[in-house]
């Protein structure tokens, strides 16, 4: 890019705070409109719910903002490409992709879409698309070079079925020849494609891996999803209804090599595990990791769920804790029965805060991990924003785009 044109992509900076929601929607509905084959990547649910407008939104805004010193955005970027190696995105789908990003600039900004800022944000957009489609091609060779991988979506045997609660059950997957399956770090995900009777287009979800890597087999843990009343069932919670009521024991599933950035950092630094909800699929994985390779790092695993029939893994957790000379588990549950039991069931009752969390916490720097739905992401980061924890030290991942612009842009 121009020196020239990079300025003028940074001018429009507060147009984008402004209109930027405004121009992804219009974008995604021509989008779709035009190319509906594209139906086939994109999650259905996102795109009503407004979440992938605003996802989009914020990663625009972030790139514009730092278009000279895009050292800025490794993280952002890392996590796109990811995202998109997991739902086999390719070269030819990003000219289709820009093409309609410009006319919904044109659209939304009408007369103040000059040709220049037009021409500046196509330069800006094919050096991004450089970038992401180089980095997606490394993805794609090591997926199929490692031992055991393969290109594109392969079948999966599920060899066990497990019910670990009222809302999430295991799938223990395996190669249907035998061969050994590639090795993955903790933290990742695994990418399933189905196609539902009398669903128009197929489906891509990412479920985490809940299980370390052994070569035989994966796990992936689905909560069963239920379609808030703003959003259509048929698309919301489409694929793990599918999983839990059709799936069974025997049947194959289509899966993509695992993908994904959030992984635990390896080191001597003690880490903090915080999940809520689903959260705790990749958190029990990366304390399974801890338990098995780092005994001499100090591990906090903080779970925090509504109550014991939602409560996964609860046996899984302790027992893992019991193996670790330095590892100690925290389970919230915000309603408690006379069954439950203080101590093995749970710990504390109610939501996490700073002031119930600090007593627990290493007094050293420490590395802090956390994963959910939304909601529960917003609270812990207002939670290790009140504890002063260094941004440097948090890495994250939320289990849909946030409902909220703001978030979504201190994410990107």
């Amino acid at each position: 890019m121009l020196a020239q044109q990079k300025a003028i992509v940074q001018a429009t900076v507060p147009a984008l705070q402004q209109h930027g929601e405004t121009i992804t929607k219009v974008f995604y509905q021509t989008l779709f409109e035009e190319n509906p084959a594209l139906l086939n990547i994109f999650n259905p649910a996102n795109q009503q719910s407004g979440g992938q407008s605003r996802s989009l939104a914020a990663s625009i805004l972030a790139y514009a903002a730092n278009i000279d010193r895009l050292d800025q955005l490794g993280g952002m970027v890392s996590r796109i490409t990811h995202k998109h190696a997991s739902l086999e995105v390719q070269p030819e789908h990003y000219p289709i992709v820009g093409d309609h990003l410009l006319r919904a600039i044109r659209t939304v900004l009408g007369e103040a879409a000059t040709p220049e800022i037009l021409d500046a944000w196509g330069a800006a957009y094919q050096q991004l698309a450089t970038i992401m489609i180089g980095a997606e091609k490394q993805l794609y060779t090591e997926g199929g070079a490692q031992p055991g991988g393969w290109s594109g979506f392969q079948p999966l045997v599920v060899e066990r079925k497990v019910v670990e609660s009222e809302t999430i059950t295991s799938f223990h997957l395996a190669s249907p020849s035998g061969q050994p399956l590639p090795s993955f770090l903790p933290g990742q995900y695994l990418a399933v494609k189905a196609h539902v009777a009398d669903a128009p287009f197929q489906q891509i979800r990412q479920y985490s891996l809940s299980q370390v890597s052994n070569g035989k087999t994966y796990r992936i843990s689905v909560k069963r999803e239920t379609a808030p009343l703003h959003i259509a069932a048929a698309n919301n919670g489409l694929i793990s209804n599918h999983l839990h009521a059709d799936v069974h024991e025997g049947d194959t599933i289509l899966a993509h090599v695992p993908q994904g950035d959030f992984v635990l950092r390896e080191g001597s630094r003690p880490v903090v595990l915080l999940s809520g909800g689903v959260g705790i699929t990749p958190a029990i994985c990366m304390l399974q990791h801890l338990t098995l390779n780092s005994t001499d790092r100090r591990v906090l695993f903080v779970h925090a769920t509504t109550q014991r029939s939602h409560h996964s893994f609860r046996d899984e957790t302790r027992s893992l804790v019991e193996v670790h000379p330095d590892a100690r588990a925290l389970v919230f549950y915000e309603k408690v029965t006379a069954a439950d039991n203080l101590g093995h069931d749970y710990d504390l009752t109610g939501r996490i805060d700073a002031a119930s969390l600090r007593p627990y916490l290493p007094q050293e720097p420490a590395d802090f991990y956390y994963c959910g739905p939304p909601g529960f992401m917003s609270a812990v980061e207002s939670v290790l924003d009140a504890l002063n924890i260094p941004l440097a030290d948090r890495y994250s991942e939320a289990f849909a785009p946030d409902p909220s612009f703001a978030t979504e842009m201190a994410r990107a």
